[in-house]
């Protein structure tokens, strides 16, 4: 684990799109490891940076079916919010 997610919460619109928790739990796993997903090389620089500095994180993911995920971290390591990008 490179950080802390805190509480983990899931938007209504989220939990409505994700088949199974284990799909959750698989990209939840994948981000606190460090894989960012599916951001651009400056993003996940940025991330980079983020995890030194304690800015917040971001994390884009899609599942089997195209459905893209967000995870956010807030900056305090409080908590860390899946959700749809259009639900930001």
């Amino acid at each position: 684990m490179k950080f802390e997610l805190g509480k983990v919460v899931m938007t209504v619109g989220a939990n409505a799109k994700l088949e199974c928790t284990s799909v959750a739990e698989i990209l939840l796993g994948r981000y606190v490891n460090g894989d960012w997903g599916n951001l651009s090389d400056d993003d996940k620089q940025e991330n980079e940076i983020a995890l030194r500095q304690n800015y917040r994180l971001l994390g884009s993911y899609e599942d089997a079916n195209g459905v893209k995920f967000w995870i956010i971290t807030e900056a305090d390591r409080s908590c860390t919010t899946i959700l749809l990008p259009e639900e930001y």
